[in-house]
């Protein structure tokens, strides 16, 4: 009977007696319409593995695995949520949440090479290797964004390529020449941080794990000009590294002759003054006889003087009516044209004089008598 008939009371004939709850009415009409229930719902055999089907996928839809290089970033309604951490994770279904997975230990590598002007005006260049990975998923995805990057197609990598090289102008450009291609090792490292810092800046969600200038040269136009230069600087240093090496080795030796020399002028210095002190002495010792026995003393210091005189110089006879004693004093011998005077083959005294040592003698026994008395 249709729900409008007379008789009908105006009863629908998709509502049930109310119990009283609304929830359960509104369960129990859904299960009529669904073919849950008794009833009409005996029609619909495939609903049921329709929707045990889904639930299954709904269950399955709540767990997310994330490995363990791997980060989840868990988004909900498109909203930033949380991050999820590598292992099961619990979520709420499609569409309430999605998950973006990151990996966040995978290395990216950037090569580039730059032309740069450096501080003294040279134009360079160079060579720079940079290694990056993701340190904040969450600033990787959204903390980032440049339309104008993106219309364009370019990526992280793109970014990164452009922070490297404005890093490198920035520092290349504050030194010079000779320090871009002999000594790079500051310039390394002074590039790093400012490449990360721009990251930061950018709020990339990038960290700089590697970076590297392994190669500087100019451009082919000057290459030639500049290898000769290179060549030069190679021969300065040589030349530079031979002085080094002689300097270590002769320094050492003059200091040595130095010790040496001086060693020898104290020995000088001692014996100069013991021999001073010595003749000092004689000298006193000698005045003392001499108030005593003037004459005897003059006597013989005439002796002795003649007696060094003689025994230290070479000495002359000379033959005819008056024997004549030459003594060189200067140690030369007059030369052998005149026959009259030549060289003796042996030291000759005159005759009508005693010997040295006689005379020394004498003289000291002179002195020893005069003493006594």
């Amino acid at each position: 009977m249709a729900w409008n008939q007379p008789g009908s009371g105006n009863k629908e004939p998709w509502k049930r007696k109310g119990s009283g709850n609304p929830v359960d009415d509104f369960m129990a009409r859904l299960k009529d319409q669904l073919g849950l229930g008794g009833g009409n719902g005996g029609d619909r055999p495939w609903l049921k593995p329709v929707l045990a089907v889904l639930a299954v996928l709904v269950v399955f839809n709540c767990f997310k695995l994330i490995d363990e290089r791997e980060r989840g970033v868990v988004l909900r309604f498109g909203k930033f949520e949380r991050l999820m951490t590598p292992g099961a994770n619990l979520k709420l279904p499609w569409p309430v949440e999605t998950v973006t997975v990151v990996d966040a230990t995978k290395v990216e590598t950037l090569e580039d090479t730059v032309r740069v002007l450096t501080k003294d005006e040279n134009i360079v260049d160079i060579k720079l290797n940079a290694q990056y990975v993701i340190s904040d998923p969450r600033l990787f995805l959204f903390g980032f964004r440049d339309d104008a990057l993106a219309a364009g197609g370019m990526q992280g990598t793109e970014t990164v390529r452009q922070a490297a090289e404005s890093a490198v102008r920035e520092v290349i450009g504050n030194n010079t020449l000779d320090t871009v291609l002999f000594d790079r090792d500051q310039l390394i490292v002074t590039a790093k941080q400012h490449l990360q810092e721009s990251l930061d800046l950018y709020k990339t969600g990038l960290r700089v794990t590697q970076f590297n200038l392994p190669d500087a040269r100019p451009p082919e136009e000057v290459k030639k000009a500049f290898d000769e230069a290179i060549s030069a600087r190679e021969k300065k240093n040589s030349i530079v590294n031979e002085a080094k090496a002689y300097a270590s080795k002769i320094v050492p030796e003059a200091r040595g002759t130095a010790a040496r020399i001086k060693a020898e002028a104290e020995g000088y210095r001692q014996a100069s003054i013991a021999k001073a002190i010595g003749d000092s002495a004689r000298f006193r010792l000698l005045a003392d006889q001499y108030r005593k026995a003037p004459e005897v003393t003059r006597k013989r210091l005439y002796l002795e003087t003649m007696q060094e005189v003689t025994s230290r110089n070479p000495k002359v006879l000379a033959g005819g009516k008056n024997n004549i004693l030459y003594l060189p004093l200067g140690g030369q011998v007059p030369a052998a044209d005149n026959p009259a005077v030549r060289p003796p083959a042996q030291t000759l005294v005159p005759a009508a004089l005693p010997p040295a040592n006689e005379r020394s003698g004498r003289g000291d026994v002179r002195q020893g008598r005069e003493g006594g008395n």
